[in-house]
């Protein structure tokens, strides 16, 4: 049976559409789904596929894992496919099973194509935005040059509210519209508010799973006044001694707080969310509004990584680095501390381009601290 063939055969079997676009061949989605696509995290990278590879012989090995929402093929001119896809699954339960028992897998007598979790990036790093511009202002900048804006991300500085970073983040409601709008912004082809920006990737936020996040007992809190002291959080997160709290901790104009148990922050945060609605809130800058989430626990291994990295700034000054033996004068010296315990995207933006380590390839990106803690 030919590959053609092969290929009618599948679409005959499973009723999945295969359409051809923008260079790579899609599958699916399946004929009776209803409703948005699957959540984030349902989607795996298969890479090291043989260029003569297609549908016929991925989707049957998937298949066993779970129900295919999804594949992405990535093709060439020739009509060969690139070594590498995409395959969504309808849970992210599916996902991680096929990384665990897929990866590795030998799909031709000495051939093994590579499983890892996709990082279904859906967020931009913008930089160059002219500091006089609002979050709203740039969501409807980019919404007119790109498809597919759901939000922006826009830090201001601490004693002038009214001024942004030059930068933010953007998001979008998918990885496709992300990558297409990262690729129509590329320098020198669209201008932003009349200005040259600066587009790349921004580190993906790092998942963590809905069972971890029902144990979380922890709120990230945004947008504190200067003068706002530890006492000042505990007595009106714990709204007047109404809920026990084990730690506060305030780290410039944002903080984390602690309570004894899940349902007393959870009714908290219901109580508190009502209550900003009524009255103004003490504890808030002027012009803001006090942004209340739940805390992400970090992955121990990214938390050392930043350690390390801050450990490595902080033996450098004059724009170079130096040995742990030299000793720089108090004028030249510069002084970077570890991350704290608690990891926030406004803590310590980057500008300049790093590297994402990835099994098949390394793409650029730019870093943010996602609101996240350690324990």
């Amino acid at each position: 049976m030919s590959k053609e063939e092969a290929l009618l055969a599948l679409m005959h079997r499973t009723k999945y559409l295969v359409v051809q676009e923008n260079g790579q061949r899609k599958y699916g989605p399946p004929p009776d789904w209803i409703g948005p696509p699957p959540r984030k995290g349902s989607e795996v990278f298969i890479g090291k596929i043989p260029r003569d590879c297609y549908e016929d012989e991925i989707v049957p090995l998937f298949e066993q894992i779970g129900k295919v929402y999804e594949l992405r093929l990535m093709m060439d001119f020739s009509g060969a496919n690139r070594g590498y896809g995409f395959l969504m699954y309808t849970t992210p339960n599916d996902a991680k099973r096929a990384v665990k028992q897929l990866n590795n897998y030998e799909i031709r007598p000495g051939k093994t194509i590579g499983v890892v979790n996709s990082l279904d990036n859906c967020r931009l790093f913008v930089g160059k935005i002219p500091k006089d511009k609002t979050r709203e202002e740039i969501i409807e900048a980019m919404s007119k040059v790109t498809q597919g804006v759901v939000n922006a991300i826009v830090h201001s500085y601490a004693r002038d509210r009214t001024k942004n970073r030059g930068y933010a983040f953007v998001e979008y409601e998918n990885h496709r519209a992300a990558a297409m709008a990262r690729r129509k912004l590329l320098p020198g082809k669209i201008k932003l508010f009349d200005c040259d920006i600066q587009v790349d990737w921004a580190d993906p936020e790092p998942e963590v799973d809905e069972e971890t996040m029902s144990k979380v007992k922890i709120l990230y809190v945004r947008n504190i006044r200067a003068s706002a002291t530890e006492e000042d959080m505990r007595r009106y997160f714990s709204l007047n001694g109404r809920f026990l709290l084990e730690r506060v901790k305030k780290i410039k104009d944002y903080g984390f707080v602690h309570y004894s148990c899940r349902e007393h922050a959870e009714e908290a945060l219901q109580a508190l969310r009502t209550q900003q609605e009524l009255e103004d809130c003490e504890l808030c800058q002027d012009g803001c509004k006090l942004e209340i989430t739940w805390a992400k626990p970090v992955n121990r291994l990214d938390a050392s990584h930043l350690r390390m990295d801050a450990t490595k700034m902080a033996y450098s000054w004059n724009g170079r680095e130096v040995e742990k033996s030299e000793k720089p004068n108090q004028k030249s010296r510069v002084i970077v501390q570890s991350p704290p315990m608690y990891i926030n995207e406004t803590q310590y933006p980057h500008y300049s381009s790093s590297f994402l380590a990835h099994p098949y390839g390394d793409a650029p990106v730019y870093n943010q601290y996602p609101l996240m803690y350690q324990k």
